[in-house]
């Protein structure tokens, strides 16, 4: 087997190992606490339990109308910053190769 194919399962079953320790942890979890909040939330009540007079600073431009809309909102980001990422990996890794064919075929 070659190196290469070797190093993707191995990157695959780590994967697969972190989101099911992940889950495992996760489905331990007692009480009245709710499943796969952020930190925002965990922040806000923190704050609010604390300080019951807390006024915010400021209010959202945009609150959006369901969860569903925030989601698929997160989704879109995500996705526009991964194709960001992936163009610019792909723009540098031609240029170096460019650069290698370039050299190797220089008197």
């Amino acid at each position: 087997m070659r190196k290469s194919t070797v190093i993707t399962i191995m990157l695959i079953a780590a994967i697969v190992a972190i989101v099911g320790v992940a889950l495992f942890v996760d489905s331990r979890r007692s009480g009245d606490e709710e499943r796969f909040v952020g930190t925002d939330s965990a922040a806000t009540s923190r704050i609010e339990e604390d300080h019951p007079d807390y006024q915010p600073w400021f209010q959202s431009i945009f609150a959006p109308t369901s969860s569903e809309v925030e989601s698929g909102l997160f989704a879109l980001q995500a996705a526009l910053g991964g194709t960001v990422l992936g163009y610019t990996v792909g723009a540098l890794r031609g240029r170096r190769r460019n650069e290698s064919v370039t050299t190797a075929t220089s008197p």
